[in-house]
C-alpha cells in the first residue's frame, strides 16, 4: 500500500516488531531517512554493504534496494516521506555516518519535534509534519553538501552490483531466474556472482530469493490473496512450487506464516 502520510516511527515500529521487514532485501514505496543513535549493526544499500553504527544516517528513496540488520541493542528512528512529496530529498541513495555533535543534535531535535507535532494530533497535523520533513530534508541535503560525505569512486564490479540490485527491485515479481539478470546486463551469470559477492557478502541468487521472500511474507501478512494468487503474482509457476520455495527459505509453509484472522482483520 502506498504510504500517504509523513510519519515518524521507531525502527521497531516501522518492521511491526518482525525483524525481517528490515533486514531482508527489499524496496519501499516511499522515501525513508532512518537516524541511528544506538548499537551497531550491517547495511546493504545501492549494492553496497557498509557497518553502521551510532549517529549513522541513512536515506533510502522509494523503490530502492536496501536491508539493515542491525542488533537487538540497536535503536533509531525513522521518517517515512511518500513518494511524490512536495520536498527536495536527494536522487540516489546515501549513508552518512555523522561525527559533527551540533549535525547531531539538530537532526535529533528535528526529529522530536515532529514526533509531537504527530502525537498532538492537531488540526492540519499532515501540513506541519510536512514543515518538519521539509526542515529535515534541509538538513540531509547540507550534509550531501560537506566534502567528508562525498562518495567514494566505485569500481566497475560495485556498479554493476548496484544496477543487478536496482535491476531486482524493479523486476523480481517476473519470476526470471538470476541468470536472465545478468543477460540483461551483459554479463555472464559467474561475472555477476562474483561482483555482488565483493559488493554485498551475497550472491546475486540470494538477494533475489530475499526480496522474494519479503514481498511474499508481506503479502501472506498483511492480504487475504491465496497462497496460489501470491504464488502468481510473484511469478512461480505453481502453488505447489511456491509452497516448497517458502518452506525452504523460512522453515514455514505459507499458511504457517499467516496471521490470526482477528488480526489480519484489524491490518
Amino acid at each position: 500500500m502506498m504510504p500517504s502520510a509523513v510519519k515518524v516511527l521507531t525502527l521497531a515500529q516501522l518492521t511491526l516488531g518482525q525483524d525481517w521487514r528490515l533486514s531482508l532485501c527489499h524496496d519501499r514505496p516511499a522515501h525513508l531517512l532512518m537516524w541511528i543513535t544506538r548499537g551497531q549493526g550491517l547495511l546493504q544499500l545501492d549494492g553496497q554493504r557498509r557497518g553502521v553504527g551510532a549517529h549513522n544516517a541513512i536515506f533510502v528513496p522509494a523503490k530502492a534496494l536496501f536491508s539493515l540488520e542491525i542488533g537487538r541493542q540497536g535503536y533509531g528512528q525513522a521518517i517515512v516521506i511518500p513518494d511524490g512529496a512536495p520536498l527536495r530529498l536527494p536522487q540516489m541513495p546515501r549513508h552518512l555516518r555523522i561525527r559533527d555533535v551540533q549535525a547531531q543534535t539538530d537532526l535529533t531535535s528535528l526529529i522530536e519535534a515532529a514526533q509531537r507535532e504527530q502525537q498532538a494530533q492537531r488540526p492540519l497535523v499532515q501540513d506541519a509534519l510536512e514543515g518538519h520533513a521539509a526542515l529535515i530534508s534541509v538538513w540531509l541535503r547540507r550534509q550531501c553538501l560537506l566534502d567528508e560525505h562525498v562518495p567514494d569512486k566505485r569500481s566497475a564490479g560495485a556498479r554493476l552490483s548496484a544496477r543487478f540490485c536496482q535491476m531486482v527491485a524493479d523486476r523480481y515479481a517476473t519470476g526470471a531466474p538470476m541468470a536472465v539478470y545478468a543477460q540483461t546486463l551483459g554479463v555472464t551469470p559467474t561475472h555477476l556472482t562474483r561482483a555482488v559477492k565483493a559488493s554485498t557478502g551475497k550472491t546475486a541468487a540470494d538477494i533475489l530469493t530475499e526480496r522474494v521472500v519479503h514481498a511474499a511474507r508481506d503479502l501472506l501478512m498483511t492480504t487475504s490473496f491465496s497462497a496460489q494468487n501470491i504464488a502468481r503474482h510473484l511469478g512461480f509457476g505453481s502453488a505447489a512450487y511456491f509452497t516448497r520455495f517458502m518452506q525452504q527459505h523460512t522453515g514455514y509453509p505459507p499458511s504457517k506464516l499467516r496471521p490470526p484472522k482477528e488480526e489480519l482483520a484489524r491490518t
